[in-house]
């Protein structure tokens, strides 16, 4: 009925996000506030929520007002991570569509590495790219908002 695994709805009811069910002939039943909150958990996971997350919104008591600040309050907990994640997906992004099209003969001429701007960059700066390079070689650029990769 909810698309959820029987081992996910299981692990739900270990970590507390779940109340055990009521047994009826050794087989769970569980009431439609359990399916309700299936489709919380599932759309708090999309959404890039922790199930610790997940559990804080759940600890509201049926009605409890207070539940939507909690929500709030996790999203804007959350937002600047996923911010920073979609800024770091966009920079990868470049850096590969660049990387595609490379014609350099050998990555010792390359100049797509002689800048560590890449998200997790040790931030060491290698030797200057070779002379004679196209001038129309990827370069990383930027300020302080982070590197833009561009073609110079």
């Amino acid at each position: 009925m909810t698309g959820r695994s029987t081992s996910a709805i299981r692990y739900y009811e270990q970590v507390g996000l779940l109340p055990e069910p009521v047994r009826v002939g050794g087989r769970r039943r569980y009431d439609p506030a359990t399916v309700r909150t299936l489709a919380v958990i599932e759309t708090g996971q999309r959404a890039g929520l922790a199930l610790d997350e997940i559990k804080v919104l759940l600890a509201a008591s049926p009605g409890d007002a207070a539940a939507i600040e909690r929500l709030r309050q996790v999203a804007s907990r959350k937002l600047p991570e996923v911010v920073a994640l979609i800024e770091r997906s966009e920079l990868v992004r470049g850096w590969l569509e660049l990387a595609a099209r490379c014609e350099c003969p050998d990555l010792d001429h390359c100049p797509l590495f002689d800048d560590p701007a890449l998200p997790g960059g040790s931030g060491a700066k290698r030797p200057p790219a070779r002379a004679g390079l196209s001038a129309a070689r990827p370069r990383w650029t930027g300020d302080s908002a982070g590197p833009i990769l561009s073609h110079a």
